[in-house]
């Protein structure tokens, strides 16, 4: 099992990112790796998504989400090809004058044995690739 955690302080309003992260069906658009998003169900306060990536090989997983507006997305792997755990969440803080401090931490572990530095590239070096992403769709 790999997790990793990172923290970040960013220009960009609360809102305007929480908006950026729970607009599931956009990812494509800008978040390396994505192919493709079904949203299966949405609401408020939860959602059901399929992601469809393309990393090393191509996987597809549904994850459940837990939306709490503007400070805080939850989720849990449902089902997948690949992964035996995907945990993880946003955590948004409104430090004032459009700054938001941004915790995101994720928590994987694979169906089949992965060595350590797939494990590694995946959360700790592809983590502030994958934040910068968000971070600059927001600032749009």
């Amino acid at each position: 099992m790999a997790s990793a955690e990172r923290t970040e302080v960013v220009d960009v309003e609360i809102n305007k990112l929480y908006d950026v992260i729970t607009d599931y069906s956009k990812y494509p658009d800008f978040v390396e790796g994505v192919s493709a998003i079904k949203v299966l169900s949405q609401n408020d306060t939860a959602a059901k998504v399929e992601y469809s990536l393309n990393m090393i090989k191509s996987f597809k997983y549904i994850i459940n989400i837990k939306q709490e507006k503007p400070t805080h997305i939850s989720w849990t792997l449902d089902s997948g090809d690949l992964f035996k755990k995907n945990n993880g969440s946003w955590k948004l803080k409104d430090l004032g004058n459009g700054k938001t401090e941004v915790t995101y931490s994720l928590e994987i572990d694979f169906k089949m044995f992965a060595p350590s530095s797939v494990l590694s590239a995946l959360t700790s070096k592809n983590l502030p690739i994958m934040m910068e992403s968000f971070f600059k769709r927001a600032k749009k």
